[in-house]
C-alpha cells in the first residue's frame, strides 16, 4: 500500500462554492492526509479533546489511519470545538505559506457541513440547532418575558425538560434576558457624542439582548475618546450556523451582515466588534464563506474594539484621564481573539491605568460557541477549561476581565466569579467611581 504523502490532495478546498467541497471522495483524501500528518507531529496533543481521540484511534490501529472507522473519525469531528488554535500553533498552515496547506479546523468544518448535509440528525438535535442557530431570535422572545424567562433557566424541572426536548445541558448557566435590547438603548439615547466618520459597532446578537450594559459601556468609552459608534442595523454572524453544519443560514446571516456594512466601509470607517468569534467570523469567514469584494472589504475593514483604540494610542489620541483603578487584573485571553494575531491589545490597553497590574491567563475557557451548551459535551467543556479556571483562582485579583462574554459564563459557572470586558475595565476607570481606589495624582514639586 502506499503510504500517504503530506502534499495535498486533488481533494484540498476550503472553499465552501467550490463543488470540489461538497466531494465526499476529496473530503476522505483530504481526511487521510491531515490525519497522517497530525499523528506524526502531535505539536497539538493538548490543545482540546479531538487530537487526543484522533491519535488514540490512530494508535489503536497500529498508526493506519486508513482503517479508521467511520464512528472514529465522527468523534474528532465532533470534539473539534472550533477554538482556532491549533492553527495558531500549527507550522503547516496557508498562513505559513507551507506546502502542506493545512487548516485542521476548517477541515472540521467540511467534513461536518458534509455530514449535516447528509443526515440532519433526529429530532432533538435540529430543534437545539434551530435555537442554538437564532440567537437573535431566541433573545427577542426571551427580551419579551425577561423576569420569567430568567427564572425558567434557573428552575431545575424546567431545566430537565429542555435537556430532554433540545438537549442543551441541564446544568448549563445561560445567559440572561434583558427587557431593554442595546439596540433600543442605542435608538432612545440618540447619536453619540464625538466624531462619527471613524467606525461603527457591530455590537453583536450576545449584547444585544444579554448583556447590553457591555455595548453601552463600549460607547461610553469610544465617546470618551472623540468617537462617534454608528449602530447599523445587523444580525448574528453566523459562527453558531457554521458550527451547526447550517452554511446556508451561515451564508444568509454573513451576506445581510456585509449588505448593512458595506457602505459605511466604502465610505472610510471601520467596523469594531465587541465579541472576538464574531470580528474572526468577519475576518476570516466571510471572504470564503460569500466569495464577493463586498465581503473582502468589510473582513479588511473589521477590527476588535480594543485593536481599534490602541491604534489610537499609537497616534497619541488615547484619552488617559483616569479616576480609579482596578489594581490587579486576571486578564484571560480568548481563543478567537489569538486566532486574529493582533497581539494583547486589551491588556495593552489595560496597563495604561496607572496602578494596574495584570496577569494574563492564555488557556481555553472550553465554552466554545455553542459546544459548552450541549448534553454530551457540557461536562467535557469544564474539564478542558479547568486549567484556565484555576489560574484566574491563582491570580488572587481584585477584578476578573475577559473579551469573550461566553467565556465569562463559563468562568462563573466554574468559579462563582464573572469576569466583565476589558473596556468596561476602561469605562469604570474613567470614572472617579468605577473602582474602590481612586488613581494616585502625581504630587507637585514645590
Amino acid at each position: 500500500m502506499a503510504p500517504i504523502k503530506g502534499e495535498p490532495t486533488p481533494g484540498l478546498c476550503y472553499n465552501p462554492n467550490n463543488s470540489v467541497y461538497w466531494d465526499h471522495k476529496a473530503l476522505d483524501g483530504e481526511l487521510e492526509r491531515v490525519f497522517e500528518i497530525c499523528h506524526g507531529c502531535r505539536l497539538c496533543f493538548n490543545l482540546c479533546p479531538s487530537f487526543p481521540a484522533l491519535f488514540r484511534s490512530v494508535d489503536s490501529h497500529d498508526g493506519d489511519v486508513r482503517k479508521l472507522s467511520a464512528n472514529q473519525i465522527n468523534e474528532v469531528i465532533d470534539l473539534c470545538y472550533q477554538c482556532k488554535l491549533c492553527y495558531v500553533k500549527c507550522p503547516y498552515t496557508p498562513d505559513d505559506k507551507h506546502e502542506f496547506q493545512l487548516d485542521f479546523p476548517r477541515l472540521m468544518l467540511r467534513a461536518n457541513f458534509i455530514r449535516k448535509k447528509e443526515d440532519a440528525g433526529d429530532l432533538r438535535s435540529q430543534l437545539r440547532s434551530a435555537m442554538l442557530t437564532r440567537p437573535n431570535l431566541v433573545g427577542e422572545i426571551g427580551g419579551m418575558t425577561a423576569g420569567v424567562a430568567n427564572w425558567a433557566n434557573k428552575q431545575p424541572l424546567l431545566r430537565f425538560g429542555m435537556e430532554l426536548t433540545t438537549g442543551i445541558h441541564r446544568d448549563k448557566m445561560l445567559p440572561d434576558f434583558f427587557p431593554e435590547s442595546f439596540e433600543s438603548w442605542y435608538v432612545q439615547q440618540g447619536r453619540p457624542a464625538g466624531d462619527p466618520g471613524k467606525a461603527v459597532l457591530f455590537h453583536t446578537c450576545f449584547v444585544n439582548h444579554n448583556n447590553p450594559e457591555l455595548g453601552k459601556d463600549v460607547i461610553e468609552v469610544y465617546s470618551r475618546n472623540g468617537i462617534s459608534l454608528g449602530c447599523p442595523k445587523q444580525n448574528c454572524c453566523g459562527m453558531p450556523s457554521m458550527e451547526a453544519g447550517d452554511i446556508e443560514l451561515a451564508k444568509s446571516m454573513a451576506k445581510q451582515n456585509v449588505e448593512s456594512l458595506f457602505p459605511y466601509v466604502n465610505d472610510g470607517r471601520k467596523v469594531v466588534a465587541i465579541n472576538p468569534t464574531c470580528s474572526y467570523m468577519m475576518r476570516k469567514e466571510y471572504p470564503e464563506l460569500l466569495g464577493t469584494p463586498e465581503a473582502q472589504a468589510v473582513a479588511a475593514s473589521t477590527m476588535d474594539v480594543s485593536e481599534f483604540l490602541w491604534q489610537r494610542k499609537v497616534a497619541g489620541e488615547l484619552n488617559r484621564d483616569f479616576l480609579s483603578t482596578p489594581g490587579k487584573v486576571a486578564y484571560h485571553v480568548p481563543c478567537h481573539l489569538k486566532a486574529q494575531n493582533i497581539g494583547f491589545r486589551s491588556r495593552d490597553i489595560m496597563r495604561l491605568i496607572p496602578g494596574t497590574q495584570i496577569r494574563m491567563v492564555e488557556q481555553c475557557s472550553g465554552h466554545d460557541g455553542t459546544w459548552a451548551m450541549k448534553k454530551e459535551f457540557f461536562p467535557l467543556s469544564l474539564l478542558a477549561g479547568k486549567k484556565a479556571f484555576d489560574e484566574m483562582k491563582e491570580a488572587e485579583a481584585e477584578t476578573m476581565a475577559t473579551d469573550c462574554p461566553l467565556a465569562a459564563i463559563q468562568f462563573d459557572q466554574a468559579i462563582g466569579t464573572r469576569p466583565i470586558h476589558p473596556l468596561q475595565v476602561v469605562a469604570r476607570a474613567y470614572r472617579s467611581d468605577g473602582f474602590p481606589t481612586p488613581v494616585e495624582t502625581p504630587k507637585k514639586e514645590s
